[in-house]
């Protein structure tokens, strides 16, 4: 095992690693799955977008590597280690269906017509409809989708596939007494119900993991939602039905 620590962002460490610091550090050491966390605090719903621990995640997707983001729904440590275990079982289902080594790490070819990837602006194409299974798995191995996981305290157990749910900060600035200073932190947190949302499950005290496309909207790389839907709508129960 090599460990190293390195001062930066999140981002900063997967560019670090994979943009050569690695073959520099440990020679001829090819990383199979990236995994980001596990964070202390949600990455729910909107926290994507500001996220850290997705952020290295996207970034890793970026050079072309599978990866996940894994994050502890609590600012306490204490009871963590269900988290560690949540992380270690999706691990262990996503090693199982990625090649030994990734196919395009650093990307030296790219292609926008791969089955898994959007065709937009023209959206009758679905390259994948014959086997969505194959083409999200490599849609992952690729790095052009990561699995985004959020691990509840109190967890029972269980993992749902969920989407990104809704959840509203309200108060967020408290400003001191001279109003000279303020501090951001929401004094609280609504929740608007959505249908395999990653917030509801994890209010119910089950393990979230959302599948989410690395690049925006509109990118050439951009996944196909229409298959992001499929894997949602038959993965009811436990992990994305493609990592089964």
């Amino acid at each position: 095992m090599h460990q190293f620590s390195i001062g930066g962002t999140p981002c900063d460490c997967i560019i670090a690693a994979l943009d050569g610091g690695l073959q520099k550090l440990v020679p001829g050491l090819i990383p199979k799955l990236v995994v980001s966390g596990i964070n202390l605090g949600p990455n729910l719903s909107q926290d994507a977008y500001h996220s850290g621990t997705i952020a290295a995640a996207r970034e890793a997707g970026m050079y072309g590597m599978p990866a996940i983001a894994s994050s502890w729904s609590s600012f306490d440590p204490e009871g963590m280690e269900v988290a560690i275990d949540a992380t270690i079982q999706l691990i262990e289902a996503a090693l199982k269906v990625l090649p030994d080594e990734p196919a395009n790490l650093n990307r030296p070819h790219v292609d926008v017509n791969a089955p898994h990837l959007t065709s937009w602006p023209n959206q009758s194409s679905k390259a994948w409809i014959d086997d969505p299974i194959a083409a999200l798995r490599n849609s992952f191995a690729a790095g052009e989708m990561l699995l985004n996981l959020n691990v509840p305290r109190g967890w029972n157990g269980e993992f749902a596939s969920t989407r990104l749910g809704m959840r509203w900060y309200r108060s967020a600035i408290t400003f001191s007494n001279d109003t000279s200073t303020f501090q951001l932190g929401a004094a609280r947190i609504d929740v608007d119900e959505v249908d395999q949302g990653d917030v509801d499950l994890d209010l119910v005290g089950v393990a979230s993991v959302t599948c989410m496309p690395s690049w925006p909207q509109t990118h050439p790389l951009e996944m196909d939602m229409q298959l992001l839907g499929w894997s949602l709508d038959n993965s009811k129960k436990g992990m994305p039905i493609w990592l089964m």
